[in-house]
């Protein structure tokens, strides 16, 4: 049985797979996008922003921008950081001291809870350090979750906030948020960004970069099958690599050292890509 890496390297003279869905910190592509998206997560940071929103599409890339933020966060700062966090009030509050590293099996009621996280957030305070907790999957949180959230940002020192927000999430989030009993919600967010899918050029300069980072020359798809793999894929990085990897695949089975636009149409009407795809709705994400 082939490799997986063999499945399409030697064809294409490439000494790795350019196109997997693992993160690999050398593939990084930063589109101008992404770059404005993570500037308002800096300037989020940087200004003590109570509450920062960054959303996108399942595979925009926002988990690139966490893991280079969670790798830049200066030494004085104390990150919490929860994935998927559900649960109504009082449960949400334990995901936040859990993820801020305080004990809270003692406390047995809402009121003891919210104490130990004030006393914790004035002591880092006091230590010069400041108090950040980041949500990923945020847009799982129930409206009562966000307002709870929001209460938190209420404690302060001064004019100084004590507990930065920064959510993350699908663009179910930024909905939520604009809802009319989420107005106060809305008003404490001071930087927030939406991580669109990746334009025309965009996509054929990404697939360029990958190609060329695992060893390729980086015009191994053609003009045409770039523009046809950001038509299927709305131009989300985590599709267009789906997309590509297939068409490497079917191009090595055909003996073909050039993805034609052919050959993703192919791939396309052999059903083994999914994502959702709509004949009608063609590059309009």
């Amino acid at each position: 049985m082939e490799s997986e890496a063999g499945l399409y390297t030697e064809q294409f003279n490439l000494h790795e797979r350019p196109f997997t869905l693992v993160p690999d910190p050398e593939f990084i592509f930063w589109t101008p996008m992404h770059r404005r998206a993570y500037s308002i997560l800096e300037y989020g940071i940087l200004t003590r922003a109570p509450i920062t929103v960054i959303t996108g599409e399942v595979g925009a890339g926002k988990t690139t921008l966490v893991q280079k933020l969670l790798k830049s966060l200066p030494d004085d700062v104390r990150l919490g950081l929860i994935s998927n966090a559900q649960g109504g009030r009082g449960e949400l509050l334990r995901w936040v001291l859990y993820a801020l590293d305080v004990d809270a099996s003692g406390a047995s009621d809402y009121v003891e809870l919210f104490q130990l996280l004030q006393t914790f957030l004035v002591d880092e305070y006091a230590k010069g350090h400041r108090s950040i907790l980041m949500i990923d999957e945020a847009q799982n949180l129930s409206i009562e979750g966000l307002e709870e959230l929001r209460m938190l940002t209420n404690v302060n020192s001064n004019k100084d906030e004590l507990l930065q927000l920064v959510l993350v999430g699908q663009p179910e989030l930024r909905d939520m948020i604009l809802r009319p009993e989420l107005r106060q919600f809305a008003q404490r967010v001071v930087a927030n960004f939406h991580l669109p899918g990746m334009d025309k050029q965009t996509v054929a300069d990404y697939i360029a970069h990958r190609l060329k980072i695992a060893g390729g020359r980086g015009d191994e798809f053609t003009k045409q099958a770039c523009e046809r793999v950001w038509e299927v894929s709305g131009g989300i990085p985590r599709l267009v690599n789906q997309i590509c990897d297939f068409s490497m695949v079917y191009a090595a089975t055909g003996d073909e050292r050039l993805v034609l636009s052919s050959i993703v149409d192919q791939v396309v009407s052999d059903g083994v890509f999914f994502a959702g795809y709509n004949g009608d709705d063609l590059g309009n994400e």
